[in-house]
């Protein structure tokens, strides 16, 4: 069987669909030129103009109309083969979608007890703020942090979301070491710019709760990453609000204390999203149950609940 340039049926099937060269090379993030090329490559491989080109309009030709709708009936059968396949157990790579912060102080130390217990799953990390589309496109899996309401994706509550002031045991000592709230006037706070840009902006709703609503405080330490944020008050750069997922592994190792037990419950938490019938697909439901495990370990070391 001899087949046609595949790259070059692809730029032909969408510069089809747009009737135009600059929408199929916007489409596939290539130049003009690459799409005029591959299409000129095509009908001489074919010995046909699929295209008529005029001077402000770009039709099909005869040939290109006919040529069409095998080629879109080709691709659609191809795309149902390999969603078809990615059901089947080691069908493709496992590609998880969470939070940079989330991603490094959490999963990434947790994910040699995987790859120990599921060898035959690939396993690809995307660490992004981004919403990536999940369920129909690369990302089978996500942790997203929210409300656990998302179009079109099944979310389960990993962890509920609480928040309190975290920072370096050497700042309960000195000369104004860290006894109430109040105490805080003496240090930087240090935040997240990521919760603020989505408006979890939680200090203010913490001094509130503890009566301390307009403490005087120094100028904030803002990080763009919550990572970021956690390892400045390791370094004792000032008092950080943290939470159980992103602090709680540095508190049960020391580098991190709690100078207050108060916090504040949120109506946000941590959840594993996929796609509707995502769990059909053996490595989906594999990475899920996984992470509710460790999250149950977690919750033991921690004392952190789900809700």
């Amino acid at each position: 069987m001899r087949l046609p340039p595949l790259k070059a049926v692809r730029y032909f099937e969408s510069a089809a669909r747009h009737l135009s060269f600059t929408k199929a090379a916007d489409e596939l993030a290539v130049t003009h030129s690459a799409i005029s090329h591959q299409i000129k490559a095509l009908e001489e491989w074919l010995g046909v103009l699929l295209f008529e080109r005029g001077a402000r309009a770009l039709s099909l030709t005869e040939a290109g109309r006919r040529y069409l709708p095998p080629v879109r009936a080709a691709f659609q059968q191809l795309a149902e083969a390999s969603a078809e396949m990615r059901l089947f157990p080691g069908g493709g790579p496992l590609t998880v979608s969470a939070l940079p912060s989330l991603t490094s102080k959490w999963l990434v130390p947790r994910l040699h007890d995987f790859q120990t217990r599921h060898p035959e799953i690939e396993v690809r990390i995307s660490a992004t703020d981004r919403l990536d589309p999940i369920g129909e496109g690369d990302v089978d899996i996500g942790i997203r942090y929210g409300r656990g309401q998302w179009p079109g994706l099944d979310a389960e509550l990993l962890l509920q979301d609480e928040v309190f002031p975290v920072c370096s045991p050497k700042l309960m000592e000195g000369p104004h070491p860290l006894r109430t709230p109040q105490d805080l006037a003496h240090f930087k706070l240090i935040s997240d710019l990521d919760w603020r840009r989505a408006h979890f902006d939680f200090w203010p709703r913490w001094l509130a709760a503890v009566g301390a609503p307009t403490l005087e405080l120094k100028t904030n330490l803002t990080f763009n990453y919550s990572n970021l944020m956690i390892q400045a008050a390791i370094d004792g750069l000032g008092v950080a609000l943290g939470n159980t997922m992103l602090a709680g592994d540095d508190l049960k190792k020391g580098h991190l204390v709690r100078p207050f037990r108060d916090s504040v419950k949120l109506d946000t938490g941590y959840y594993i999203v996929y796609g509707k019938g995502g769990l059909k697909q053996a490595k989906v439901k594999a990475f899920r149950d996984w992470i509710f495990g460790q999250m149950q370990d977690f919750q033991k070391a921690t004392g952190a609940a789900t809700s």
